[in-house]
């Protein structure tokens, strides 16, 4: 009887396995007339027979005997023949590596690129490499002098000496650079040095001479000339507050109350309030409500460099609450736009309740509440004293604004109304700062005069958008130095009259055509 037909054995030793197993199977499926070549079986190799009746398995259990026999104990049926490692490629089931492309020697290249060229390859001699260089300005300039890969052509001797030209030049030029800068870096240095001396020559005087006797010495000449110059920022605090004084006499207990006052209408807010109360306050909640949101827009928005104003900086908070309390204290002037840079710089040189009370009495000189108050006939009379000392100071540019009708308002209020803290820079604002509690309002005026003549020769070759726009944001190089030079050179005398007496002249006129222009009393 016929074998049963049993699994088929795959084998990966031999592609002739597949078929062998095959026909051991299943011999009566051969063709007729046709036999499978003989294909002799190794000597290691036992007939299935015999393996059959050593593991004790015969008739219908002779092919799981086969599948265990051929699939999990099989042996090699014959002998693979020694692969060739010249045959290109991959071979299915077989165990021939790729042909590995081994790099080139740089050698064998340049000979086959002579060999197909005809041409000799000569290295440039030594001396013409570059050695020894001191000063290399960049590492990818040298490159200009390397020679090319061997199996491109080489350099001709004009190209060469070209490229050395060029490499010369770039390194000429960057020295050049490197050593002006390097002049400008000790420049800027001994100045500084210079400065810090100065600085801690007079900080032993404010403190050991002047401000222990500050009501005797404040008006002599050297106290004067100390104080141009700029003062310590140990001791300037002090005499911004010694200078500034405190005529509306609020105390430190005063400000916890109406700190107390803002952080109860800030709860109120958040919460439900009655309007009577508001009311009460001389306000109405729609402007509290105003007043309240636009402070925490400003804070955000005051000096965003530094980073200590805004949300979880260090000074956000107390930012916060000496503007809050400020707009309890004095509701009817409430929160206008550039207090927040004002109480920021008070802020950074004093204490939290002196720095109210400063801002306090601060805000409560006439310039800076005509401004803050929005007294439109007050701000025209300082814009009309301006332009008096401004056509005096610098007369060419003066008639050029007039050409383009650019009124002083249109950069004056946001100087006047941060007093330059938002556009100088700060260490540079505080100076200004310094000679302004020295010399009252006329010195923010005078300072913007220092300013226009400073960029004269800039603005004369401006129209009205690029004059506004440079007025509005001024380069951030701008120096002390320059500044207050040109600033010395403004004369704030007109007709042999001083700011206050053309100030007081045109208050006087304004009266007189009120006067003027009052209606008749009736019979």
């Amino acid at each position: 009887p016929p074998a049963p037909l049993g699994f088929t054995d795959v084998s990966l030793n031999s592609r002739n396995t597949y078929e062998v197993s095959r026909r051991r199977s299943a011999p009566e499926h051969l063709p007729h007339g046709g036999t499978a070549p003989a294909e002799p079986a190794p000597p290691s190799q036992e007939p299935a027979e015999r393996a059959r009746h050593r593991v004790g398995i015969a008739g219908a259990g002779s092919s799981f005997a086969e599948f265990f026999t051929r699939n999990f104990f099989t042996k090699r049926t014959k002998e693979l023949k020694p692969a060739v490692q010249s045959a290109p490629g991959w071979k299915l089931f077989g165990k021939v590596p790729p042909r590995e492309n081994l790099p080139k020697d740089s050698k064998i290249i340049q000979q086959e690129y002579e060999a197909r060229t005809g041409r000799m390859y000569k290295p440039p001699p030594p001396s013409a490499r570059r050695k020894n260089i001191e000063f290399e300005p960049l590492s990818t300039t040298a490159l200009i002098l390397e020679d090319r890969p061997a199996n491109l052509p080489a350099k001709s001797v004009e190209e060469a000496l070209r490229h050395r030209q060029e490499y010369d030049e770039m390194v000429a030029e960057a020295k050049k650079r490197e050593i002006k800068e390097a002049h400008k870096r000790k420049k800027i240095m001994r100045e500084r040095f210079k400065q810090e001396e100065n600085i801690a020559s007079a900080m032993v005087i404010w403190v050991n001479e002047i401000l222990p006797n500050w009501e005797g010495m404040r008006a002599t000449r050297r106290v004067r000339e100390l104080w141009w110059q700029g003062l310590p920022p140990s001791v300037r605090g002090k005499v911004w507050s010694l200078a500034v004084g405190n005529e509306l006499n609020i105390t430190p207990e005063l400000y916890e109350i109406f700190l107390s006052r803002a952080k109860e209408r800030w709860k109120s807010f958040s919460e439900t309030s009655s309007e009577n109360d508001m009311e009460d306050a001389g306000t109405s909640v729609a402007d509290r409500e105003a007043s309240l949101e636009l402070i925490k827009l400003d804070i955000s928005r005051t000096f965003p460099s530094l980073y200590i104003f805004q949300k979880g900086g260090p000074y956000h908070d107390l930012l916060h609450s000496v503007l809050g309390a400020y707009t309890c204290y004095r509701p009817d002037v409430g929160y206008v736009q550039g207090m927040s840079f004002i109480a920021a710089v008070l802020i950074l040189n004093l204490e939290e309740a002196d720095a109210f009370i400063a801002f306090a009495n601060l805000l409560n000189k006439p310039c800076q509440l005509a401004f803050f108050r929005v007294d439109h006939s007050m701000m025209l009379k300082y814009f009309a004293a301006f332009e008096v000392f401004f056509e005096e100071n610098l007369p060419k540019l003066f008639l050029h604004f007039k050409s383009y009708s650019l009124t002083p308002d249109i950069y004056l209020i946001d100087w006047i109304f941060t007093l330059y803290s938002k556009s100088l820079p700060l260490d540079l604002a505080c100076r200004v700062w310094d000679v302004f509690c020295r010399d009252g309002e006329e010195f923010l005026f005078r300072t913007g005069l220092g300013i226009l003549r400073l960029y004269e020769d800039i603005l004369l070759q401006m129209d009205f958008i690029h004059i506004a726009q440079f007025l509005t944001k001024l380069p951030e190089d701008i120096t002390s130095e320059k500044l207050f030079s040109c600033i010395a050179a403004i004369q704030m005398q007109n007709s042999n009259k001083k700011w206050a007496q053309v100030f007081a002249s045109l208050m006087k006129d304004n009266k007189e055509g009120d006067k003027n222009h009052s209606p008749a009393p009736k019979s």
